[in-house]
């Protein structure tokens, strides 16, 4: 029988975008990692908050506030990704130099605290200067 096929990996781990959005993710409590599609994706427990990359195109995918989707999506940069769009996440486009970093932060901490977990909440917000 025929193993199925490996998806591409377009933003390998060492790709520029995928170690400035580590940086970022990897602050929050118990945030991990996972290689997941052929892209860096980042958890918190079992559940993802940011995704980098939509198929080659730079871009980091994040679960947004309700209330703020609808000022994000007249962005030009933001926009609705396949497949997991569908479940309510989307996309800033952004270039590792160019890129609206304190965007992407704030984007990343909303996309976080959707999914975490009330001990990595307690956690986060114990941390909070």
């Amino acid at each position: 029988m025929d193993e199925p096929a490996a998806h591409p990996m377009w933003f390998p781990p060492e790709h520029p975008l995928a170690v400035r959005v580590r940086a970022l993710c990897l602050e929050y409590p118990e945030a991990m990692e996972v290689i997941s599609h052929g892209r860096c994706t980042f958890r918190a427990g079992k559940r993802q908050f940011a995704i980098v990359g939509v198929g080659p195109d730079p871009a980091v995918l994040f679960i947004p506030d309700d209330v703020e989707r609808p000022a994000l999506l007249e962005r030009d940069d933001v926009f609705v990704p396949p497949y997991e769009g569908a479940s309510g996440w989307l996309a800033l486009r952004v270039e590792v130099d160019a890129g609206d970093w304190t965007l992407l932060a704030e984007l990343i901490d909303t996309s976080y605290r959707r999914v975490a977990l009330q001990r990595q909440l307690r956690a986060l917000d114990a941390a909070a200067p």
